[in-house]
């Protein structure tokens, strides 16, 4: 006698109640597993993004906001801040490396970043094919950016003021591909790289043929033209855009220890504004863990409830089925054998469960992916499975064995000449 076979026809005698328990139990691991991996993703995109980034200085305002728009290019920067300023800040002895971001036109939704070189090897980024820009107006794509879009090499790109695509377009000044970037699973998959000149050019031609623009912002327009006219081959940081403005800066410390130091001077003795990505991230995490913590307690109660559910499924099966149990020992199956098809029963259901939890939360990463990729421009679809999710699966196992013990033991148990007596 196939036993295996046997379990699950009892199963399926008793579909409403086999669903009941297996619906709570696939919610509950569903929701505990969808949490785990957004977590994960969330956490592996974040490092990702913050790898050789110590300290973030930008203009006043919210330091967390400065964080998500200078590394995670998910929100609007604070401001501006003068590249004077940010040349006193390059130049102390505590900093080890620093980078310059300008930012505020778009292409599609997705931003036009101003930046050196570093910012490519920052990210490790790889040129697939063409290469790095080298005149103004030139530009290099993520890989999500060309993929989507079917850019190539030489194709002409009209930006977008803002950081939505409903800004006014640049329709006189078009920046041309010259390069494509590999995947990188960081931000800059996501971003349009360019050379800072290309931006405040960009700025200054829109500037000075906007309307609203009076006579001395003109006038003050074509002396910062003719200085940069005269200089166009020196360093364009230390010499061209002295006047101008940058968005933000990346910089990494010359010894770990100046990360307590110098971002409280220059909170406290600039107008500038220093904020630590990973203190940032962290209390951000902190903000969202109470919210995460009731969900996880709650799934942990509703798998709970569906180990009662199930024990409660099959004690009734049991005390349902008597008669029958009695028919199957006097037809030569053995007292282990019939309580070993109690056991499987409820393991068949539980490991069910447990796949089908793994399928919803799959299904929950695909769909919350598709909300943060619409709104953020951020994808985060992974079908991997996190050990966290095996010790869930140990759970599932657990709970099964659980809930059969007492109605496992009654079969053990069985009366058979009481019970064919009784009917």
């Amino acid at each position: 006698m196939n036993i295996f076979k046997l379990s699950i026809k009892n199963i399926i005698s008793k579909p409403l109640s086999s669903l009941l328990s297996l619906a709570l139990l696939v919610f509950g691991i569903g929701i505990i597993s969808l949490l785990l991996q957004l977590n994960s993703l969330i956490k592996t995109q974040m490092d990702n993004n913050l790898k050789g980034i110590d300290m973030v200085v930008g203009a006043k305002g919210s330091p967390l906001q400065l964080i998500l728009s200078a590394v995670y290019h998910i929100d609007s920067p604070t401001g501006n801040i003068s590249v004077e300023d940010a040349k006193k800040i390059k130049n102390n002895r505590m900093v080890g490396s620093s980078i310059d971001l300008l930012y505020g036109d778009n292409y599609k939704g997705y931003r036009i970043v101003g930046t050196d070189d570093e910012f490519l090897d920052l990210y490790d980024a790889k040129i697939k094919d063409g290469r790095k820009w080298e005149d103004p107006f030139e530009v290099v794509v993520g890989s999500k950016i060309h993929s989507k879009f079917g850019l190539k090499l030489d194709d002409e790109l009209m930006s977008s003021h803002g950081l939505r695509e409903t800004g006014e377009a640049h329709e006189d000044q078009l920046f041309k591909v010259v390069g494509l970037l590999e995947p990188s699973n960081s931000v800059i998959d996501q971003l349009i790289v360019t050379s800072p000149k290309s931006i405040w050019d960009l700025h200054a031609e829109h500037d000075h043929s906007g309307e609203e623009h009076d006579d001395e912002h003109d006038d003050e327009h074509d002396h910062e033209h003719d200085d940069e006219h005269d200089h166009e081959h020196d360093d364009e940081h230390d010499h061209e855009h002295d006047d101008e403005e940058i968005t933000a800066m990346l910089i990494k410390f010359q010894n770990p220890m100046n990360i307590i130091q110098f971002p409280r001077q220059i909170n406290e003795e600039t107008n500038l504004q220093a904020a630590v990505p990973s203190y940032e991230i962290s209390r951000l995490f902190k903000l969202f863990g109470f919210g995460i913590e009731t969900l996880t307690y709650l799934a942990y109660l509703i798998i709970i409830v569906s180990a009662f559910s199930l024990f409660i499924n099959l004690f009734n099966s049991m005390r349902d089925r008597k008669y029958e149990m009695a028919l199957i020992r006097t037809l030569g199956s053995s007292r282990r054998q019939l309580s070993f098809m109690i056991i499987f029963e409820s393991l068949i259901l539980t490991t069910v469960g447990f796949l089908l939890g793994l399928l919803v939360s799959r299904l929950g990463v695909v769909f919350v992916s598709s909300l943060m990729e619409e709104s953020l421009n951020y994808n985060l679809n992974s079908f991997g499975i996190l050990n966290e999710e095996l010790w869930l699966l140990i759970l599932s196992i657990f709970i099964g064995l659980i809930s059969s013990i007492i109605p496992a033991l009654q079969v053990y148990n069985l009366n058979i000449s009481e019970v064919l007596g009784d009917e």
